[in-house]
């Protein structure tokens, strides 16, 4: 495969996101082009308003920018009418939020199980990966409990394995270990980075916490809409 053609998990291509008019025009983001490619482990920082999460919304087709070309897996959003851009959130993106979004009366199982649901996976299928998933994230023998019988940490690995069940081209991660304590913040970390080695898993973090920087083989900082500094570690 050439480089012309080859595949990333996610570009964008000189994307501005502009909000408001006027005197209340906000540049939320301002020509940033960034490429992650396949089964990189990256965290994008910066100071409040910088353009974190508006970046990981746009990345996960949740928004459109002002201008400028955002691909998912080879594919230009832009291009893509409503019912695929739903298809594309639902097979190749994988979504975990700061605040879980687990729905109550669902089971831990029954949450992970969600999108291969509307995959239409059949049910031995979907079995197989939900339990296999659970497990790599460390749930094995709560399957049967709703989310408010588990604690914070245990409801944000329900969002991971819901996130990695279909096994998406990337996973959105946005402020993952905000809501948790430091000790279930690096439970958490080790179990993405464990997806992320040996699943392959590609990761986006938007995040403040000084832990999941030091984990990162790769730290994007942003600052005013734009790319201040791009570091990859060894």
């Amino acid at each position: 495969m050439s480089a012309a053609e080859e595949k990333f998990s996610v570009e964008t291509e000189s994307v501005l996101k502009v909000y408001g008019q006027g005197e209340l025009e906000v540049r939320a983001l301002n020509g940033l082009s960034l490429t992650v490619r396949p089964g990189e482990f990256t965290a994008i920082c910066g100071p409040s308003g910088s353009g974190k999460t508006t970046l990981l919304n746009l990345m996960g087709a949740l928004d459109k920018p002002t201008s400028g070309r955002v691909r998912v897996d080879g594919r230009d959003l832009g291009e893509l009418g409503r019912r695929q851009l739903s298809q594309m959130r639902r097979d190749r993106i994988g979504f975990v939020f700061q605040a879980y979004n687990l729905i109550p009366v669902l089971t831990a199982y029954e949450n992970a199980e969600m999108v291969l649901r509307l995959q239409g996976i059949e049910k031995g299928e979907r079995r197989d990966r939900v339990m296999a998933v659970l497990a790599d994230v460390g749930l094995s023998g709560l399957e049967d409990r709703r989310p408010d019988q588990l604690s914070g940490g245990q409801q944000q690995r329900v969002a991971i394995a819901r996130a990695i069940a279909s096994n998406p081209a990337v996973v959105l991660a946005d402020e993952p270990t905000a809501n948790v304590d430091s000790d279930t913040a690096d439970r958490l970390l080790e179990i993405m980075e464990k997806l992320n080695r040996e699943r392959g898993e590609t990761f986006i973090f938007s995040t403040h916490d000084p832990r999941v920087l030091e984990r990162a083989r790769r730290v994007v900082r942003i600052v005013d809409g734009q790319i201040d500094n791009d570091q990859t570690r060894s």
